[in-house]
């Protein structure tokens, strides 16, 4: 990981990395570049976040000549004056995130059919690094003079839809990369190394046991009374629906066709469904008996503080959500096999047969192994990243409705049913992607 952010700097032209650079291993083009895009998504993220925290205000109020009184000092915009409470809360977050999606989608346009790295573009998408941070700071800059009335609502539906539709594109990275692995460690297996033996079933049974607490801690918390009938429902549909998963990935015919199926994918899958189930409950309306805060979890009190939401904090559910997530974008950039069904269904894995000979380059240069063919999609990459910018959007402010009050916001119960139909999807997802070598059989899978 350390080469590969030296690496990232030598692509941005840093000459104080230069001798760090020159300590790793040459690398691909195609690699650094959707690594600094993955980073960039990621300062975007924390920069939200960071206008988030509770007090911000008050702290840019004691800048000198920057806000006096709760005012941004002499800056009239439309009928009023922007106060320093109005540039920090969840409009930042949407108005920042709003840039990233502005920024993306402009490089899907202009990324269209970029066939190999001759066309003129391609020199755009791997470099011109501080150009580009220029322009999403101006996009940023000018997103922030956009009025209050009507932007938060409507950038909100956006979000709603966009954010699920990136949810169902990290569905598919993370079933690809269950069965990827599960792949991988089974052939090592298979050409003789136990450990790889040793580490499947470790982490199968890590995996399910996992599963197993977490459900039972569900019950407890969330679903230990009657009237908390919705909750009963989740846990129990999803329970059954992962044990029909696990069943199928070991039928005979499901093993005569994919091989490779196994309880390790379904495992993993089995933990993420748990999650988003989790997840979805801790969206629905506060509740001592049936949604308990964590405070009143740990203490053992009956709580109704609104853990997820409340006073511009990030919600647990939120916080694991966003290092999937960032570890998905990872997992995209680094992929780098013809094989991958996800990686050729988003546009985004590399390409190992466009016949790009390695040079014999300096330790920590970038090398081009586009040009015969790109190694990935640029507009389907950007795309991922323009529906990953609201995706970050929505989760930093927990799927809920804005208030007047920048850093509180209203139940949604959108939230709830994006996240329970995502686990479904999920699930949907893995069970065809076991079973459709038994359909299609004069396909190859392999």
């Amino acid at each position: 990981m350390g080469c590969a952010l030296g690496a990232l700097g030598c692509c941005c032209g840093s000459a104080a990395c230069s001798l760090c650079c020159a300590c790793c291993p040459s690398t691909r083009n195609s690699l650094v570049t959707r690594l600094a895009y993955g980073v960039l998504l990621l300062v975007g993220m924390i920069t939200s976040w960071i206008f988030l925290i509770p007090g911000l205000a008050h702290t840019l109020a004691k800048i000198p000549a920057l806000c006096k009184g709760g005012t941004i000092s002499d800056l009239e915009i439309f009928e009023g004056q922007i106060e320093c409470d109005k540039i920090v809360g969840y409009l930042s977050v949407y108005r920042i995130q709003f840039s990233f999606a502005c920024f993306f989608f402009l490089m899907m346009i202009l990324m269209l059919c970029v066939k190999r790295s001759k066309d003129p573009r391609s020199a755009i998408q791997n470099g011109f690094w501080f150009w580009k941070i220029l322009i999403i700071i101006g996009i940023c800059i000018g997103a922030f003079f956009i009025p209050n009335q009507g932007f938060a609502p409507t950038l909100m539906v956006i979000g709603t839809i966009c954010g699920f539709l990136f949810i169902l594109i990290q569905l598919i990275l993370i079933i690809d990369f269950a069965h990827s692995w599960n792949e991988s460690w089974v052939a090592r297996g298979e050409d003789g190394s136990k450990k790889h033996y040793v580490g499947l079933i470790f982490f199968t049974a890590s995996f399910y046991i996992l599963s197993i607490v977490a459900v039972v801690l569900l019950y407890v918390y969330y679903a230990s009374k009657t009237s908390c009938g919705l909750n009963i429902f989740f846990i129990t549909i999803n329970l059954v629906l992962c044990i029909v998963a696990s069943v199928v990935s070991v039928l005979p015919v499901v093993q005569n066709y994919h091989s490779t199926s196994g309880l390790l994918q379904s495992s993993f899958v089995t933990l993420y469904v748990i999650f988003l189930t989790w997840s979805a409950i801790t969206s629905e309306k506060p509740d001592p008996t049936c949604n308990p805060s964590w405070y009143g979890v740990i203490t053992n009190q009956n709580s109704t503080a609104i853990e997820p939401s409340g006073n511009g904090s990030v919600g647990v559910s939120s916080i694991v959500g966003l290092v999937i997530f960032f570890g998905l974008i990872i997992y995209s950039a680094l992929t780098s096999t013809t094989k991958s069904s996800g990686g050729k269904l988003l546009g985004i894995s590399g390409n190992e047969e466009t016949g790009a000979p390695i040079p014999d380059t300096e330790g920590g240069q970038s090398y081009d192994d586009e040009e015969q063919s790109v190694a990935y999609n640029y507009s389907l990459f950007h795309f991922m990243l323009f529906l990953a910018s609201f995706y970050v959007m929505m989760t930093l402010t927990n799927w809920l409705k804005p208030t007047n009050d920048v850093y509180n916001f209203r139940q949604s119960e959108a939230a709830v049913w994006v996240k329970i139909c995502s686990s479904w999807t999920c699930l949907v997802l893995y069970i065809w992607s076991v079973i459709v070598p038994c359909i299609c059989r004069n396909r190859d899978f392999s």
